[in-house]
């Protein structure tokens, strides 16, 4: 009897990491918007995906437990799993946060600010912790799991000047279409600031993610040399004149050479991730 031809399973596997990266395109809007969610409209919308692909894609997410719907209002937001696989992340990514905090109380005690540290997903900047000063009138302008377009912000701008200039190039270019949402911001603006955090080692910014906010920040890298994260203080612009934003940088050029040193004692780059 004559053998039956192989079936070539390329393009299904084509189709199913196609799929998978709708998915983690989908989950990470979502993480972004809060307890309401969005419709499907909004969904397919800022995804860039027709309406029939992101609602095949948000029936898996559903089946999984990754996604949650509200039949009555019609819109979606993060399921159970979403939560339950953050938590059992954090006892793993706990020690970043961990190793970090000595040199965020330090910077929150010093200046009477709210400290943030930063780290890099992709082509984001995901808050990983925040820790609030004791100055009454506190800038709050990124919760813990906000997500930013990589550059926006004074801890993004910081870590994306540390990246290698042809991969930066790549994010701006990536990041571009989303920039206008924060304060008017071109590609142009950003390249820019780029330019000046480099030269100047900490990156300032006024006005891009709340106005009447000013923020300095400042990467920190692991035994490699490859940036990790960055820590920023955020504080009313009346209070950011020149001499304290000088100020401010040196105690975060302190606090990430503090939080360096204790990376390399725990070994921390042990583990790796993505590109």
């Amino acid at each position: 009897m004559r053998k039956p031809p192989e079936r070539d399973e390329a393009p299904s596997a084509t189709a199913d990491a196609g799929s998978l990266k709708r998915g983690v395109q989908i989950l990470k809007l979502l993480a972004t918007v809060g307890a309401r969610g969005l419709a499907l409209s909004e969904i397919a919308a800022r995804a860039g995906l027709p309406h029939p692909s992101a609602h095949r894609v948000l029936k898996q997410l559903l089946d999984d437990r990754l996604v949650s719907r509200n039949d009555d209002i019609k819109r979606y937001r993060l399921g159970p799993l979403a939560f339950e696989l953050g938590i059992a992340c954090s006892t793993m990514y706990g020690d970043l946060r961990e190793l970090c905090s000595e040199a965020m109380d330090k910077l929150s005690e010093e200046t009477g600010d709210t400290s943030y540290l930063v780290v890099r997903s992709g082509f984001e900047a995901v808050c990983m912790h925040r820790h609030e000063g004791a100055f009454p009138i506190r800038a709050l302008i990124l919760d813990i799991g906000g997500r930013r377009p990589l550059g926006v912000g004074a801890g993004g701008l910081a870590l994306l000047a540390a990246i290698g200039e042809e991969e930066r190039h790549e994010i701006i270019e990536r990041v571009g279409p989303k920039l206008g949402a924060f304060g008017g911001m071109t590609v142009e603006d950003l390249e820019n600031a780029c330019v000046r955090t480099s030269k100047n080692g900490t990156s300032v910014i006024h006005d891009t993610l709340s106005l009447g906010v000013s923020a300095v920040g400042h990467a920190f890298y692991d035994a490699l040399g490859q940036p990790v994260g960055a820590l920023s203080v955020a504080a009313l612009s009346h209070r950011m004149t020149g001499e304290r934003v000088r100020r401010i940088a040196e105690l975060l050029k302190d606090g990430c050479a503090l939080a360096e040193r204790r990376m390399q004692r725990h070994h921390l780059n042990g583990w790796k991730t993505g590109p």
